[in-house]
């Protein structure tokens, strides 16, 4: 089992920056990689960022050159930096972690940026 807890959302103005981070404990052990999600209101869910064991990365290119994601494995913890934030960006923003044991998911952070 593998608990995820997602923070570091807020309100922001356009052109800032935000670092979400997406704490995980438990088996952490087995966990083959990270994916970053954001659901706006009246939207799907839609894929942003992920992160493998070996670092390999994978942004979609509405993000590509703004967003970044890292992860720092001797604390479990996986980050989403988010800079030059456009209102578009409003959303709830999860983490999924995905393990041999299945694919866990957090609360979610909501970000909002205004215009």
């Amino acid at each position: 089992q593998v608990h995820v807890v997602e923070s570091g959302g807020g309100l922001v103005q356009a052109g800032g920056s935000l670092r979400l981070s997406c704490a995980t404990s438990g088996s952490t052990f087995s966990i083959n990689v990270f994916r970053w999600y954001r659901q706006a209101p009246g939207n799907e869910r839609e894929f942003v960022a992920s992160i493998t064991n070996g670092g390999d990365t994978n942004v979609v290119d509405f993000i590509k050159g703004r967003f970044t994601i890292s992860r720092d494995n001797a604390k479990n913890t996986v980050y989403l930096q988010m800079n030059s934030l456009k209102p578009e960006d409003t959303a709830v923003y999860y983490c999924n972690a995905v393990a041999r044991a299945g694919s866990y998911w957090g609360q979610g952070t909501q970000v909002t940026v205004s215009s």
